[in-house]
């Protein structure tokens, strides 16, 4: 009777072995899952990427706004007659401007005014 018990035994470990640590068992289909859905966030995040890169594609052929941000905010740069404030904090250090300052250029004494 206890051989039988032994070989029962062996053959339900046996059994299980597929079950648990085979190709297409527990432990591997929830090893993949959780790869799926790794997967599944990083393709949102890139999703979400090329939804905002292609509004901006979209943004700087059709428009002018989109390039004067990005030359006020990333180069520094000013219109003519205009006036920049930079208004900073504590720690942060002054941002220095692309914008050639205007030339001044004299009043001639005697010019006739328009």
């Amino acid at each position: 009777m206890r051989l039988i018990t032994i070989a029962l035994a062996v053959l339900l470990v046996l059994i299980q072995y597929p079950l648990w640590l085979g190709k297409g068992g527990w432990l591997n289909v929830a090893d993949m899952q959780d790869q799926v859905e790794a997967t599944r966030l990083k393709t949102e995040q890139l999703t979400a990427r090329n939804g905002k890169l292609e509004s901006e594609v979209r943004d700087l052929k059709e428009g002018t706004g989109a390039v004067e941000e990005r030359a006020r905010y990333e180069l520094g740069m000013i219109k003519q007659n205009e006036i920049f404030v930079q208004v900073l904090r504590k720690d942060e250090q002054p941002v220095e401007s692309m914008t050639v300052p205007p030339v001044k250029t004299p009043k001639k004494e005697g010019a006739a005014h328009h």
